[in-house]
């Protein structure tokens, strides 16, 4: 998988991550953009460091958008909690 698919899957699963996770982000669209690039890049580097689960070159593999999406949420409550707004 090139580094344009990546982006797209990363795009994907950070609308899927939001949609998982709804609410207000302090970053608005562009930032849950981003954090799904990020998530995507991150929960595949993990899945082939930890778990021994080859990043495939196949951009329908499940394990691929499993980690995609992981990888994207971790991302989404990581931010969500380092700048979120306060309930005040």
């Amino acid at each position: 998988m090139g580094i344009i698919s990546w982006i797209v899957l990363g795009l994907l699963a950070g609308v899927v991550a939001k949609v998982l996770l709804p609410g207000r982000d302090p970053g608005g669209f562009i930032g849950t953009t981003v954090i799904g690039i990020a998530g995507a890049f991150i929960g595949g580097w993990l899945s082939a460091r930890y778990f021994d689960r080859e990043i495939a070159n196949d951009i329908y593999d499940g394990a691929t958008w499993a980690a995609a999406i992981g990888g994207s949420l971790v991302l989404l409550v990581a931010y969500r909690i380092l700048f979120g707004h306060s309930r005040r």
